[in-house]
């Protein structure tokens, strides 16, 4: 059925042309300078995407060491189109594993579907899965190369939108006056909460995930899904490590002490799969498990206020279940770069901003929730394969 689906939804797309590596846009008559809050993927990509059009860019990122758990992340085929499009996608694609399908298996380990996922860029693969911090040194390294400068260790205090300007002071005592501020500082976003103050907080789903690193059997070439309650999936991240991710239930919320995270893990990883049950005894590591709390978060109203916008996870934080959450912020950057390099003022563009990234976020949070929800007896059981397969057609139009 969901092949069906599938090619329902493409029809005869035609795959985007190889792109040009060095490749740089044209650049903006504008010589706007631009703060961007967060050292993230959104925040990086912001940085790369605005360089690309030729503005002033300094992005600042509280964490000193610029640390990033040591687990992967998929990233689909309109997210390969996105690195393709912010000049990355070699080095993106050589430091990961990219792959052209996914598996859906019974808990007991019976394969019941394949499922190819189209490319959209020509040459390149449909997927890719890569650490997160091979991620972030690629797109760090980029950031950098553009002429993004970027600061460790460092926080805005005080953020004063003077109508002409964004005056801010720095948690080292330094400040700066630029002409737009864009805050990419995840979830639970301090830009969001200075500008929007009685706007809804990040919401528990009663889901958490479990991450861990494994070697790579050779026989995972894809994404493998495994079905029923625990969800788990197998991700492959480059030629010798793959991750895997294990959802439950966990009412409450209940913090998991450091020292028990590996034998909390081993206790919930139990689908019969014998593939999954050779693993188990093979999670040691405390400090190797990822484990969080899923949360979410939608804004429904303005994305920006004056001369300060919001992307990524601080309007849209989604749950894992359709693999769209660093993709999201991702696309968000091209955007917002695009708009701003076309419109009259800051304010024009990021309305134009939000105004092409509303639907398509809100599509993935609302539906990645409900598999969540489903999951956990909390609504409807979703039909995993039907949702990826919609959510692969939403995704892939033009953003």
């Amino acid at each position: 059925m969901a092949m069906n689906i599938l090619k329902a939804l493409f029809g005869d797309r035609k795959k985007s042309p190889k792109p040009s590596a060095q490749a740089a846009d044209k650049a903006s008559s504008k010589n706007w300078s631009v703060l961007v809050i967060g050292g993230g993927i959104g925040g990086l990509t912001a940085g790369i995407a605005l360089r690309r059009k030729g503005f002033d860019v300094e992005i600042i990122e509280r964490d000193a060491e610029w640390s990033v758990y040591g687990v992967g992340i998929i990233q689909q085929n309109n997210v390969v189109r996105a690195v393709a499009e912010l000049g990355v996608i070699d080095d993106y694609v050589n430091a990961g594993f990219g792959f052209d399908h996914v598996k859906i298996f019974l808990p007991n380990g019976t394969e019941v579907a394949h499922i190819p996922t189209p490319a959209l860029t020509e040459n390149y693969p449909a997927s890719v899965g890569i650490g997160r911090p091979a991620l972030q040194q690629v797109l760090g390294d980029r950031a950098k190369s553009s002429g993004a400068r970027i600061r460790l260790g460092i926080t805005a205090d005080k953020i004063n939108d003077t109508g002409s300007k964004v005056d801010v002071t720095f948690s080292d005592g330094t400040a700066g006056s630029y002409d737009l501020v864009i805050g990419a500082d995840g979830l639970y976003s301090q830009t969001r909460n200075l500008l929007f103050p009685d706007a809804p907080q990040p919401e528990f789903t009663g889901q958490s995930v479990w991450r861990y690193n494994f070697k790579r059997p050779k026989e995972v070439q894809g994404l493998w899904v495994y079905n029923g309650t625990p969800g788990i999936g197998l991700v492959p991240m480059t030629d010798e490590l793959m991750y895997m991710y294990v959802t439950t239930a966990e009412p409450g919320n209940p913090r998991i002490p450091d020292e028990n995270l590996a034998i909390e893990m081993r206790k919930r990883m139990t689908t019969p799969s014998p593939v999954v049950q050779a693993l188990v005894d093979q999670v040691t590591d405390n400090d190797g498990v990822v484990y969080r709390p899923l949360e979410w978060l939608m804004l429904e109203g303005p994305w920006h206020k004056g001369r300060i916008a919001l992307l990524g996870d601080a309007v849209h934080g989604t749950t894992p279940h359709l693999g769209q959450g660093a993709g999201l912020a991702i696309e968000d950057s091209l955007v917002i770069a695009d708009e701003l390099s076309k419109a009259a003022t800051p304010e024009e563009a990021f309305q134009k901003y939000r105004d092409r990234r509303y639907e398509r976020c809100n599509y993935i949070v609302k539906n990645s929730l409900a598999i969540c929800k489903g999951q956990i007896g909390e609504g409807p059981l979703v039909d995993n394969s039907k949702a990826s397969a919609e959510a692969i057609g939403v995704v892939s139009q033009p953003i």
